[in-house]
């Protein structure tokens, strides 16, 4: 069983907010009776409909994707450029990304439309591990990336405690290559997490979502998520 709204929401017919407006002003009935009450739970037997028209239940469905460069996180782009979606015409699901990969940035994107799973993927209290390389401008020694280990400070908040390793260095172009592991998922984290310890970042992707990786995937592959898979990821 699920509030009411959730579901509206997941069905596509409105955001959260909209969808508790839309049952506030009477527009919404379950099995032929309106309701109101924003605390109503609903089951995948009841029918549901706004302003007398049934809502499609869709099944939850989970996807792996390797993002390449050049793409925006996002089901539309009010500029016109590609977005993660245009990737998954063959779906028939209204899915969205969960938390987002930068326009430059490649890598290991999630996709879904189960909301609850989007939640506990990317809010920092439930601390899944999202692991990225990063190349950047010059020499790292593993004592120049200590801050991470205690957080630094972003935008005045402190960012929580990452791990790190430093993989390669070239001396010569004077570049590093470094592994970084967070749990957070603020915008641009990892690069302005770099710039503030005085490494820019050059290129960056994310290899990992907890224990995922992009394994089997060339950039703009995607694969479904296995059910053991999926019961990993939330725990």
């Amino acid at each position: 069983m699920e509030r009411l709204q959730k579901v509206l929401a997941h069905s596509g017919v409105a955001s959260r907010r909209k969808s508790e407006e839309l049952i506030a002003k009477g527009r919404v009935a379950v099995n032929g009776q309106v309701v109101r009450d924003m605390g109503i739970k609903v089951g995948v037997k009841d029918r549901i409909e706004v302003d007398g028209v049934p809502i499609a239940r869709e099944s939850h469905v989970y996807y792996a994707f390797y993002k390449p460069r050049g793409v925006i996180s996002a089901v539309t782009d009010d500029k016109k450029r590609k977005v993660v979606t245009d990737f998954f015409t063959d779906v028939p699901e209204r899915i969205f990304p969960v938390g987002r990969l930068d326009y430059d940035t490649t890598g290991l994107l999630l996709m879904t439309n189960d909301g609850d799973f989007s939640y506990k993927l990317t809010h920092p209290k439930h601390e899944v591990p999202k692991t990225y390389v990063a190349k950047v401008k010059g020499v790292v020694y593993p004592k120049d990336l200590l801050p991470f280990k205690k957080g630094i400070m972003i935008k005045r908040r402190r960012t929580a405690p990452a791990r790190f390793n430093v993989l390669s260095v070239d001396h010569e172009k004077k570049t590093s290559i470094v592994e970084l592991v967070i749990h957070e998922g603020r915008n641009h984290q990892v690069k302005e997490m770099f710039h503030a310890v005085g490494f820019p970042v050059m290129k960056l992707k994310r290899e990992k979502f907890g224990d995922l990786t992009l394994a089997g995937l060339r950039p703009g592959e995607y694969r479904k998520l296995t059910k053991k898979e999926i019961q990993d990821l939330v725990g």
